[in-house]
């Protein structure tokens, strides 16, 4: 397999972790779940701001792993809203993965759509604010 030389976007993270070796499964790769919920928690951090307050994730749109992920990676999570209803922001959510600190290299190691619905303090649907 070709790995693409890439550089990190030119824009601060939503997110950014280091996966520990509690977080691997059984053949040495980090847990895609671990993955998906730092991907939910990166994407729900927009999706907050342009709500002004509580979301809920709704729906994941499209989930896809490009490269597994290590131990020691620096896993970048990159949010940006891509659509804005009534009551539901969708926020793609771009994942990177800086290793090898000898020679670094940056991967693109998952890409995904969620949807998330605001939420009022009852745990019910509300109209977003005016932005």
């Amino acid at each position: 397999m070709t790995v693409d030389r890439l550089t990190l976007p030119d824009r601060q993270p939503a997110l950014r972790v280091v996966p520990m070796p509690a977080d691997l499964n059984q053949n040495g790769d980090v847990f895609g779940g671990w993955v998906m919920a730092q991907v939910d928690v990166a994407g729900a951090i927009p999706a907050m701001r342009r709500a002004r307050g509580r979301v809920a994730t709704v729906s994941v749109n499209s989930f896809l792993f490009k490269q597994p992920v290590s131990v020691g990676d620096i896993v970048s999570l990159f949010a940006e809203i891509v659509r804005v209803g009534n009551t539901s922001v969708t926020v793609r959510v771009e994942v990177f993965a800086e290793r090898n600190y000898a020679h670094p290299v940056v991967v693109k190691v998952t890409e995904a759509e969620l949807t998330y619905v605001a939420i009022d303090d009852h745990g019910g649907k509300r109209t977003l604010p005016a932005q």
